[in-house]
């Protein structure tokens, strides 16, 4: 039924320092209780000590501000004890900051390491030499074609090279699609010469 409603939660993994450090608040939180409440009970006994005076009591005065001065010593203690568990707190929860980026650390200098065993110092070398050969090469060559080529050449190029950029096009005629008419065949005239040579022959036949 869990898995139908939402995703089961992974527990949490609760460890030493987390203890630790919930055992420190507990007390300190269990002293600012008793702080306070002496903090109360002193005010009482301050005002309870005015009244006896004031009834001529002054013996059970003087034994009562005895007692508040002795609670005000626990109540300093009490003061100084919470600090230590505050700086006690603190120092485990920097702890476990430093632990976490310990932690970082090692994970980077793993990952490091497997990309250097991947890549070598002398795979490095054998990169940049062939990558600087290939420019090298690649500059004989602009060196070549840049001497073989005159300034009209150049002009040519780069006018080409505009007209690519720019996306123009070369327009050229439409070829007709109908096909042409057929002419004719006229028959060969005779020359006018041997026309009037052969004129004599034709009437003898004739005759």
């Amino acid at each position: 039924m869990g898995n139908i409603f939402g995703r089961k939660r992974r527990p949490t993994r609760v460890t030493e320092q987390d203890r630790a450090i919930l055992q420190l608040k507990q007390q300190r939180d269990k002293l600012k209780q008793y702080q306070k409440k002496i903090t109360l009970q002193l005010e009482k006994e301050r005002l309870l000590a005015k009244q006896l005076l004031k009834d001529g009591k002054k013996e059970k005065a003087l034994l009562l501000l005895k007692k508040k001065r002795y609670q005000d010593q626990l109540l300093d203690k009490t003061e100084n004890q919470i600090s230590n568990l505050e700086r006690m707190v603190q120092d485990i929860e920097f702890a476990q900051i430093e632990m976490k980026v310990i932690e970082g650390l090692k994970v980077g200098n793993d990952c490091l390491k497997k990309m250097h065993e991947v890549m070598s110092i002398e795979e490095v070398e054998r990169i940049m030499d062939e990558t600087q050969e290939a420019i090298e090469y690649q500059r004989q060559i602009d060196d070549m074609l840049a001497g073989s080529l005159t300034q009209e050449d150049e002009d040519a190029v780069l006018a080409e090279l505009e007209a690519i950029t720019q996306g123009e096009e070369v327009e050229l005629p439409e070829v007709p699609s109908e096909s042409l008419p057929e002419v004719p065949e006229v028959p060969e005239e005779e020359p006018e010469r041997e026309r009037v040579r052969k004129q004599p022959e034709r009437e003898m036949l004739a005759a």
